[in-house]
């Protein structure tokens, strides 16, 4: 059985992606989805020199939960089994790592997330994906 990784940010170029490796699941007639999404650290020392390392995850889990609620939908009306997991690092090395670490056999992710810049072809954390990993990425618009 293939196993498919989906990061999600909570963007609808994300939702687009978990709607096709829902739809490459069924083609498949099953796979195992990942669907993860990725909190960058806070590498800011006032941050952590304010709150514990305990409300600093807190906060990592709750971004994630509310990043990863419209996929979790989306995937629990399909029928379709999946893993859901909140992780925490640099989003492009860490999204490759968990692929790696995870015998996943495709990526499928947007094209554009939720980041500030609009207006480029690519979003940068997916061109930094595209150059981490030797797994074949299916780029969702």
């Amino acid at each position: 059985m293939r196993t498919i990784l989906v990061p999600v940010d909570g963007s609808e170029s994300s939702l687009r992606a978990v709607r096709a490796a829902i739809k490459a699941a069924n083609e498949l007639g099953g796979a195992n989805l990942h669907v993860i999404t990725v909190q960058a650290p806070i590498l800011s020392g006032n941050v952590t020199r304010f709150f514990s390392a305990e409300a600093i995850q807190d906060y990592y889990q709750d971004e994630g939960s509310n990043a990863l609620v419209s996929a979790k939908a989306l995937l629990d009306e399909s029928g379709v089994a999946y893993q859901s997991k909140v992780v925490v690092g640099p989003v492009a090395m860490t999204i490759a790592d968990y692929a790696k670490d995870n015998s996943c056999d495709l990526i499928i992710m947007g094209t554009r997330g939720l980041g500030s810049v609009t207006g480029l072809v690519l979003g940068s954390i997916t061109t930094k994906v595209l150059s981490l990993t030797e797994l074949p990425v299916t780029l969702v618009k």
